[in-house]
């Protein structure tokens, strides 16, 4: 219909096969590769755990006399049968014409059992995992083995197939998209291309693809990525969907079927390693893709001001786009165009792209010459991640603070007047505590979060929760902790008492509280009183400067003053006279 009517043809595609290249005449206009969609942070990168049996690759036979059971493939009715003759099969006979119960059960027990260790270590929740069975028998007896393995109930597995019956399959999937529950689900085709489940990690392959198309668009079910949010909604118990993990139980991907492949391939290789690796000139392809990968799913766990940071330690260059020059240094299309380019030639020589590739990589890995890079990077890794002891049996040796303790808490107290002292002119919120008058001096959120973050580097590794405990056990008639402890603008109480400016250790919150019932009296006593609805206003004023140190008209954009009007409403209350109160506010309130 296209060719008839003399249409325009448009061709995108994310799987281009050999029959859509050819229907266009080979028109390729532009490739986009997996390896260059990870490290932009459009997909998540993938690693491949191989678990094999002895029945999934050589088959099996059983005796002649031996009883077996016979099932009817559409009733499931069984019976038993006495074997006449020996029964031998194949691995392809395996779930068609033959099922083992042991060779499922081995596996879903193997998976089961390295989940936690080898697999997705440190991790307590069973991730999001998509099991592909060869047909809905096949799928029907996955699922009874799932559930007895693990032992977590029917609505920890489920099956969608077209066969499902009971619950819709449009509602089991978006189940499992959007709830905790089901946390596995076995499937023939029917997830297979097309669906979105983007907080998945794991694809479990019981069953062999022949066509090297449809199994790129299945492990295309893995490589979604998601918000932190949206991922905490169903998974709670990591940072990030940083990768996802094809566990291959029938070889489905030791065939060369697609070109793309695991970035990963040093995996028994620390990331300190690699970096070190890499800074002083072992620079083959796959310590390059390895650091590539590390570096991707760093990226997914950071926060934006962890990549400014980065960001700021290499000279202005993003570590996404780090990434992006590593993988152009080893790719082949990349190293002959540099060859062509270099030497004016359109058919380079094997040596000269060999040269062409040499230069791309050193300058891929320039930027690890740094080494505020490399100590930026390994240190914002560090904090990404805990180790989690699961060997050591801990017992009580005792309760109550120990002069061991108090040591502790006063060397606590040393290095927070050490971090003082030896910033107090690079910082801005200590510069303002140090260098203006008491009445003019006006703290920020910025600042307040730079200095937390510059106080949780090493070699301090404090944070304010820290420093007020240490407080709070040496001096503890002092301290009052009647407010909320979690906020961030405590580090304004913890300087001020530090600094002698106040003889009480009190959380933000209760200070501004006190505070504000001051500024109120004094608005009463000058004869201005307030009605209800700007009394309610004038205290959302106080919780936000309480969180944020002062209050600026763009913030009456934001909740929880949008939700009650905004701006318009504000200035509706307060009139002429709302510049004036946020004036006085941020100075009684936050000074």
């Amino acid at each position: 219909m296209l060719e008839y009517f003399d249409a325009s043809l448009i061709g995108l595609t994310a799987t281009p096969s050999k029959q859509t290249i050819g229907f266009f005449n080979q028109n390729l206009v532009t490739e986009y590769s997996h390896e260059r969609a990870v490290a932009d942070g459009v997909n998540v990168g993938y690693e491949v755990y191989r678990i094999r049996t002895k029945a999934t690759e050589e088959g099996g036979n059983v005796e002649a006399g031996f009883y077996v059971d016979v099932r009817d493939r559409q009733t499931r009715k069984v019976r038993w049968r006495k074997l006449d003759e020996p029964l031998r099969y194949e691995a392809a006979q395996l779930d068609r014409s033959v099922v083992v119960p042991s060779q499922i059960r081995k596996v879903i027990q193997t998976f089961r059992d390295r989940l936690f260790t080898e697999i997705f270590p440190g991790r307590e929740e069973v991730p999001k995992t998509l099991i592909f069975a060869k047909d809905d028998s096949h799928a029907e007896d996955i699922v009874h083995i799932v559930r007895d393995v693990f032992g977590k109930g029917n609505d920890f597995c489920k099956k969608i197939t077209y066969r499902t019956t009971g619950e819709s399959p449009e509602t089991m999937i978006s189940d499992f998209r959007n709830s905790y529950n089901p946390r596995i689900v076995v499937t023939v085709d029917m997830i297979s291309t097309g669906t979105d489940i983007k907080p998945l990690e794991c694809l479990l392959f019981m069953r062999d693809v022949k066509s090297g198309v449809y199994f790129e668009q299945m492990k295309g079910r893995g490589t979604r990525v998601i918000s932190e949010t949206e991922f905490h909604n169903v998974t709670t118990d990591a940072p990030a969907k940083t990768h996802f993990v094809i566990v291959d139980a029938v070889g489905v991907c030791e065939g060369d079927k697609t070109e793309s492949r695991p970035l990963e391939r040093k995996r028994g290789v620390s990331f300190e390693k690699l970096l070190e690796s890499v800074q002083v000139g072992f620079r083959d392809e796959d310590t390059i893709s390895s650091l590539a990968n590390r570096l991707a799913r760093l990226d997914r766990k950071l926060k934006d001001e962890e990549r400014k940071e980065i960001e700021k330690a290499s000279g202005g260059v993003p570590l996404r786009s780090i990434v992006n020059t590593l993988l152009q240094a080893i790719d082949a299309d990349a190293q002959e165009d540099k060859a062509a380019a270099m030497f004016s030639t359109k058919t380079p020589t094997e040596e000269q792209v060999s040269q062409a590739a040499e230069k791309l990589i050193e300058a891929a890995c320039a930027p690890f010459d740094n080494p505020d890079l490399r100590e930026t990077i390994k240190r914002l890794k560090q904090q990404s991640e805990q180790i989690i002891d699961t060997v050591t049996q801990d017992e009580l040796l005792g309760a109550g603070f120990d002069e061991a303790a108090k040591e502790h808490a006063r060397s606590t107290i040393e290095t927070f007047r050490k971090f003082i002292a030896e910033n107090r002119d690079e910082l801005t919120a200590l510069q303002i505590f140090y260098g203006q008058p008491y009445g003019k001096r006006r703290l920020t959120e910025i600042a307040i979060r730079e200095l937390a973050e510059a106080i949780a580097r090493p070699p301090y590794n404090l944070a304010p929760q820290k420093v007020w405990a240490a407080y709070e056990q040496l001096e503890k008639a002092k301290v009052r902790s009647t407010g909320t402890q979690k906020l961030l603008t405590n580090l304004v109480s913890l300087l001020r008492f530090e600094l002698g400016e106040t003889p009480v250790l009190e959380t933000w919150d209760v200070t501004v509280e006190v505070r504000f019932n001051e500024w109120l009296k004094q608005q009463e006593r000058a004869g201005r009183n307030f009605i209800p609805e700007q009394l309610e206003w004038l205290q959302m004023i106080r919780e936000h400067i309480a969180n944020a140190l002062t209050i600026e008209m763009e913030d009456f954009e934001n909740v929880p003053f949008y939700e009650k009007g905004g701006a318009f409403k504000v200035y509706q209350l307060f009139g002429a006279e709302l510049t004036t109160i946020l004036d006085e506010l941020n100075e009684a309130l936050a000074a």
